[in-house]
C-alpha cells in the first residue's frame, strides 16, 4: 500500500472543484464501505463496523459525540469507519524499516504517508547519536524511562503529555504516576482546543462541561452552531440536527464558511435521506468575520436586554436570574453603550442579520448554543464563551429540557482524561482524595500545559517528554519552534498505535512503545479487559474490544503506564501496579474513593449503555461557583484591526482527516482532491489583492516583534469565505501560529485568528 502513496509533500495533480451543498447520503455510505472492505476484508470490516458504538462494543476512537439511547445496527458515520478502518489495518510496519529508514530520511515525509506503513507492532529505540531506531525489548524500554526520569534534578524537568484517546483507567493510572513521580506537568490535548471552554464554563456555571443530554436537541426551538463543521468532525451530530428540524425548531449557523452539512443532511438511515433531498438544516448562515463572535453575542443580548425594557416583564426570566444568577446589573451595564458601528465591522454582518438572530432568540423557548474550535481558539475565546453564557442565562436556557451550553469536543475521550485527573492544576478536593486513597502527598505546585511546556523546552528546563497518545508536535502551535525545542530534550516517548511525525522529530533519545487500539481485545492475568470513556455530554459507558491484538509485543495503555511506574517508582508508597494492570476492576475501584460520580463505578459502568454523570447546572440548576450561583460577566470587546493587503487565515481539517492524521488528501465537501496545498480565498480579496484562482502564493503570518512566519507554495482556491477571511489546512498551517499568540485566560493556540499576507511565488 505504502508503495502507491506520494511520501513528500507535492501535489502536482491537485484538482479543484466545487464545493458541496449537501453532506453523507449514499455516497458516503459507498466510500464508507469500500474503504473498510478494500483495507480489512469483508469478515474484518463488518466486525470492527458493527462493533463501533453499540452498547456492548467499542467506542468510536474518532469523535466524542454522544451516543442515543436507542441504537442502530449501524451506529457509525464516515470518518468513524475511516477512524477505525486505518487502527485496524492488518498491516505492520516491518523491522526492516528502521534499518532502511533514517530519521533524516523521513524529515520530509508526510503525516498521510507516514500513517499509511502500517501498525506499530515492537518497541523500538533511537540511541543517542544515532540516526535509526532499533527493536529493544519492553524491559530495556521501560529500564530507560526509568534511567531518565530518575537522573533529573527535579521531576519538573519531565513533561507528561496525554491524548484524548486514552482511556479512563489508563488516565488515572498515567496521572497517578505522573504525580507519584513528583510533578504536575501533565499538558493534553485540551490545552490546545476547549481549554477555553473550560475556563469560561468553570468560572460561570462552576463546571466546565455540557449542560444537556443528547435528546435535548430533538426538544429545542432553536440551536446556534457556531465555529464548527459537523459534517467532517462530528458527523453523526448531524442527525440530532435534524431532530431539532423534524420536531419543528430552527437552526442558525454561525461560521466564517458555508459548510455542507449545515447546508443540508442525507441521513444515510432514513429513506428521505438515501432516496430523497435529505433535511435543510442551518435556517440561515450568518458568515461571520472569524474573532466577531464575542460582538455578535454582545449584540443579541443588548437587544434581549432593550426588548425587556420596552416590555417590562414579558422577556427576561426574571426568576430564574434572581434565584439563581449574580452579577446581571453589572453585565447588563456594560452592554448600555455597545456600538452597532463597532459590531458591524468586527463582524463583518448586516445589521439586518444581527437583528434577526435576536429576534429568533426572542421567539424561542428553548435555546442551545453550540460550539468548538472557532470559539475557543481565539484570543478572546474565554470571554467568548462567558457572552454564550451571558445569553443562556437571560431567557433561563440552562437546566431544562431543550435548553443549555454545548461545547462539541473532539476526542473520544478528552472530556473523561479530564475527570480523570490528566490537568496540570487539578483542584485542592482531588489531590487530596488521591493522596488518601494512595497515602502520598500529591506535589500542589500547578504545572505546565502544551504551550508552556514547548517555552519549557526552549529554556531547557524539560528535558523529558513522554506522550501516551497523540502527535504533539503535528498539533501544537509554531511547528518550526516546537520541533526545536523538541530536538533540545534529552529524551522523548511515544506511546503510539501508527507513526507520525512525533516519532521522527525526537530527543537525543527516543522511544516508541506500541499500545493496542480501541479495536482490540485487551487480555491481562484475569481475563479478557474493558476500559471506559466519558462523551460530550458527560456519560459514561464501556468499551469492549472486538479484534485478537495486531502482534504479541503490542500492549495495553494500562500495561505500558505500569511498567513505566514499577520501573521508575519501584515500590515507593506501596503502590500496587501489578494487581491494577492484571485487573481493571481495581483501577475503577481506586477511581471510585477519588473522582466525584464515581463511587459505584463497576456496577454503573456494567449496566448496558453506561451512567450519566451529575451535573449541577442541568440538573438541580446549581452552580458551583464562587458565588454559588450562575455567574453573569461584564467583557470588554475588541477585535483585531486589519493592516492593508492582509487577512485573518484560520486553520480548519479537510474532509478525510481526524486531528493531524490524513486518512487521503481529499476534502470532497470543498471540492479539493489530490492535494492539501491550498489557501481558500473570498474572490472579491483576490480582485483587491490583484490574485486569481490558481495562483501559487506563499502564505507569511505576521507577529509583533518576531521573524515572519511562512507556509510556502500554496495554490490559491477561490472559496465563498467571508471577507477578509481566508483558511488553510492543519497541521500544514500550524506553522504560521506564533507560540506567544494564545487566547486570554486559557493559553490555547489562537488557530482561528492568524494575520496573513500571501506573496505571489517567484
Amino acid at each position: 500500500m505504502s508503495r502507491t502513496i506520494p511520501e513528500h509533500a507535492e501535489y502536482p495533480d491537485l484538482e479543484v472543484g466545487h464545493p458541496k451543498r449537501e453532506a453523507v447520503g449514499p455516497e458516503a455510505v459507498v466510500r464508507s464501505l469500500d474503504l473498510a472492505v478494500r483495507n480489512l476484508g469483508p469478515g474484518r470490516a463488518a466486525k470492527v463496523l458493527l462493533n463501533m458504538n453499540q452498547k456492548e462494543g467499542f467506542d468510536c476512537m474518532s469523535c466524542a459525540w454522544p451516543d442515543p439511547g436507542h441504537r442502530t445496527p449501524f451506529e457509525f458515520c464516515e470518518n468513524g469507519a475511516k477512524a477505525v478502518t486505518w487502527e485496524a489495518t492488518p498491516l505492520t510496519v516491518p523491522r526492516s524499516f528502521w534499518s532502511e529508514r533514517s530519521l533524516t530520511s523521513l524529515l520530509d515525509s508526510t503525516e498521510y504517508w507516514l500513517g499509511q506503513q502500517g501498525r506499530l507492532t515492537e518497541p523500538v529505540h533511537k540511541p543517542a547519536g544515532s540516526d535509526h531506531y532499533e527493536p529493544v525489548s519492553w524491559e530495556r524500554a521501560f529500564e530507560i524511562v526509568a534511567g531518565h526520569l530518575n537522573g533529573l534534578d527535579s521531576p519538573d524537568e519531565a513533561a507528561f503529555y496525554t491524548s484524548g484517546r486514552t482511556s479512563n483507567e489508563a488516565a488515572f493510572l498515567y496521572q497517578l504516576f505522573v504525580r507519584a513521580y513528583g510533578t504536575n506537568n501533565l499538558p493534553d490535548c485540551s490545552n490546545m482546543c476547549h481549554e477555553s471552554t473550560g475556563t469560561a464554563l468553570v468560572e460561570t456555571i462552576g463546571i466546565g462541561k455540557s449542560t444537556i443530554a443528547y435528546d435535548d436537541f430533538g426538544k429545542a426551538d432553536l440551536v446556534i452552531v457556531m465555529g464548527q463543521n459537523p459534517a467532517t468532525n462530528h458527523p453523526r451530530m448531524l442527525t440530532a440536527l435534524e431532530e431539532t428540524k423534524r420536531n419543528g425548531g430552527s437552526i442558525v449557523a454561525v461560521n466564517p464558511l458555508p459548510e455542507a452539512g449545515l447546508i443540508r443532511y442525507k441521513n444515510p438511515q432514513k429513506v428521505r435521506g438515501l432516496l430523497g433531498k435529505g433535511t435543510a438544516i442551518a435556517d440561515r448562515l450568518l458568515q461571520i468575520r472569524s474573532g466577531g463572535d464575542m460582538a455578535l453575542l454582545q449584540a443579541v443580548s443588548k437587544r434581549v436586554l432593550q426588548a425587556e425594557a420596552d416590555a417590562p416583564g414579558t422577556v427576561l426570566d426574571r426568576d430564574f436570574i434572581d434565584r439563581h444568577t449574580a452579577g446581571f446589573e453589572a453585565f447588563a451595564a456594560g452592554l448600555a453603550d455597545l456600538d452597532d458601528d463597532e459590531v458591524l465591522r468586527a463582524t463583518g454582518l448586516e445589521l439586518e442579520e444581527v437583528d434577526d438572530l435576536a429576534a429568533r432568540y426572542l421567539a424561542a423557548d428553548r435555546v442551545i448554543i453550540t460550539w468548538a474550535m472557532g470559539l475557543t481558539q481565539q484570543r478572546k475565546g474565554v470571554d467568548t464563551i462567558k457572552e454564550v453564557v451571558n445569553l443562556l442565562l437571560l431567557r433561563g436556557n440552562i437546566g431544562r429540557p431543550g435548553a443549555g451550553a454545548s461545547p462539541i469536543r473532539g476526542h473520544s475521550n478528552v472530556q473523561g482524561d479530564r475527570t480523570m485527573g490528566i490537568w496540570e492544576k487539578m483542584p485542592e478536593s482531588f489531590m487530596a482524595a488521591l493522596g488518601r486513597e494512595f497515602a502520598f502527598e500529591p506535589p500542589r505546585r500547578h504545572g505546565l500545559d502544551a504551550v508552556d511546556t514547548v517555552a519549557a523546552m526552549q529554556r531547557g528546563e524539560v528535558k523529558v517528554f513522554v506522550s501516551m497518545g497523540g502527535n504533539f508536535v503535528g498539533a501544537i502551535s509554531d511547528t518550526l519552534a516546537a520541533e526545536a525545542a523538541m530536538r533540545g530534550t534529552r529524551l522523548t516517548v511515544q506511546v503510539s498505535t501508527k507513526l507520525n511525525r512525533s516519532h521522527v522529530v525526537t530527543g537525543e533519545e527516543a522511544l516508541i512503545l506500541p499500545a493496542l487500539g480501541r479495536t482490540e481485545i485487551d487480555v491481562q492475568a484475569s481475563g479478557a479487559q474493558f476500559v471506559s470513556v466519558e462523551d460530550s455530554v458527560c456519560a459514561v459507558h464501556g468499551s469492549h474490544g472486538a479484534l485478537p491484538p495486531i502482534g504479541g509485543e503490542v500492549r495495553s495503555e494500562v500495561a505500558i503506564v505500569a511498567g513505566m511506574a514499577r520501573a521508575t517508582l519501584g515500590d515507593r508508597y506501596g503502590i500496587d501496579w501489578e494487581a491494577m494492570t492484571a485487573d481493571y476492576d481495581v483501577i475503577r475501584d481506586r477511581i471510585s474513593r477519588v473522582v466525584p460520580g464515581f463511587a459505584t463505578f463497576n456496577e454503573d459502568v456494567r449496566r448496558v449503555g453506561g451512567f450519566i454523570l451529575p451535573n449541577g447546572p442541568r440538573d438541580s440548576r446549581t452552580f458551583a461557583t464562587a458565588t454559588a450561583r450562575a455567574n453573569f460577566t461584564a467583557n470588554a470587546l475588541e477585535h483585531l484591526e486589519l493592516p492593508p493587503g492582509r487577512l485573518i487565515l484560520q486553520t480548519l481539517r479537510s474532509h478525510d482527516q481526524f486531528n493531524t492524521t490524513i486518512y487521503s488528501l481529499n476534502d470532497r465537501y470543498r471540492g479539493i482532491r489530490k492535494g492539501r496545498d491550498v489557501v481558500f480565498v473570498n474572490p472579491d480579496d483576490l480582485a483587491d489583492l490583484g490574485l486569481a484562482h490558481g495562483d501559487r502564493v506563499d502564505v507569511v503570518s505576521e507577529w509583533p516583534g518576531e521573524p515572519d512566519r511562512v507556509l510556502r507554495d500554496q495554490r490559491i482556491v477561490e472559496y465563498p469565505t467571508s471577507r477578509g477571511c481566508a483558511a488553510a489546512y492543519y497541521p500544514e498551517a500550524n506553522v504560521l501560529v506564533p507560540l506567544g499568540s494564545t487566547a486570554i485566560g486559557s493559553n490555547t493556540p489562537v488557530s482561528k485568528a492568524v494575520v496573513v499576507r500571501l506573496e505571489p511565488v517567484g
